[in-house]
């Protein structure tokens, strides 16, 4: 559900779609990340002979899982590198640096991370580069807050790789995920949500079979021809089908159980989702009738949320052959 603002002949507005992401690490991932928190990098030794950091868990030559662990250094060099003029949110620094791939000694393979230097001038392939730990370490690729040009003891390799020795593995990890993008509506969407600002709900209909579709297409997903009348339906409709939302969740705004449900508004030909309020939810069912309940109108905006939800209008159920194709 959006919040559009008004553009010359269509809407859009701005998106996030954010969640964390919960993974179990397993046994080789799980020592890898329990090292990064000790202030180690753990990396496998697979069948080829090749040391690699961050550790597969499955060799890719013999599709086995990897068994050995070693440690490799903290310091290694720089073999290919980027530069980042105009950081974005989420990324390591909120200033100019550079992502590089590293390859630490002792390791064969190079490890991707953000590399803090004030100019491309100060990065050349080659250099050589050290973790700089965060401050504080949780069993997370974060540990590494980055890498930083190497000082002059740093400057030869170490006598790597050495066996990792014993690791407290994490066995999970949570990662913050968000994506931010710009939303343009359809002609025919954006007088959709113009028509709710109205207090009216629009959908469009096919000139060759004639269902009417609300959220409106552009075009009939049946004939792919293009709509071209603008219906406007009746807040009543009838309950397709639905789902009774019982599992509590980050952001959730209604206490469960609560329903969702498939809504086929009279004179449409495709259902709307929305929310089934005012009624226990052991009690929603296929075939109930609903209407539209409306938020006051100095809360209305160009949204599907000028909505609040659907309640039973206490007529009889209908019957399962008037909503049977629109399932």
């Amino acid at each position: 559900m959006f919040h559009f603002r008004t553009m010359s002949r269509t809407l859009s507005a701005p998106v996030t779609v954010a969640f964390d992401y919960t993974r179990s690490t397993g046994p080789v991932l799980g020592r890898f990340f329990g090292g990064l928190r000790d202030g180690r990098v753990l990396a496998a030794r697979l069948s080829d002979g090749t040391v690699v950091a961050p550790p597969p868990e499955f060799d890719p030559s013999t599709h086995e899982e990897t068994a050995e662990l070693v440690e490799v250094s903290t310091v290694g060099t720089v073999t290919s590198w980027s530069w980042v003029p105009e950081p974005v949110a989420g990324q390591p620094f909120d200033r100019p640096f550079a992502f590089a791939l590293v390859t630490l000694d002792g390791a064969t393979a190079p490890m991707l991370h953000a590399l803090d230097v004030a100019s491309p001038d100060e990065v050349s392939t080659g250099m050589r580069v050290r973790v700089r730990w965060a401050a504080e370490r949780t069993g997370h690729i974060t540990d590494i807050a980055c890498f930083e040009p190497a000082g002059d003891s740093d400057e030869g390799p170490g006598a790597f790789p050495a066996p990792a020795g014993a690791v407290d593995p994490v066995t999970g990890i949570v990662t913050p995920v968000s994506l931010d993008y710009t939303y343009a509506a359809s002609p025919e969407e954006s007088a959709f949500y113009r028509g709710l600002a109205e207090g009216r709900i629009l959908g469009q209909r096919c000139p060759t079979c004639h269902k009417v579709y609300v959220p409106p297409r552009s075009a009939c997903p049946v004939d792919g021809v293009a709509t071209t009348d603008e219906v406007e339906l009746s807040s009543r409709g009838t309950v397709t089908t639905f789902c009774i939302v019982n599992v509590p969740f980050l952001g959730q705004q209604i206490k469960p159980p609560y329903v969702s449900a498939y809504v086929l508004l009279d004179g449409a030909d495709i259902a709307l989702l929305h929310l089934i309020l005012d009624i226990p939810a052991e009690e929603v069912r296929m075939g109930m009738r609903v209407e539209a309940v409306w938020k006051p109108r100095d809360e209305w905006g160009t949204t599907i949320e000028n909505i609040s939800h659907f309640r039973p209008t206490g007529e009889p159920d209908a019957d399962y052959e008037t909503y049977q194709h629109h399932l």
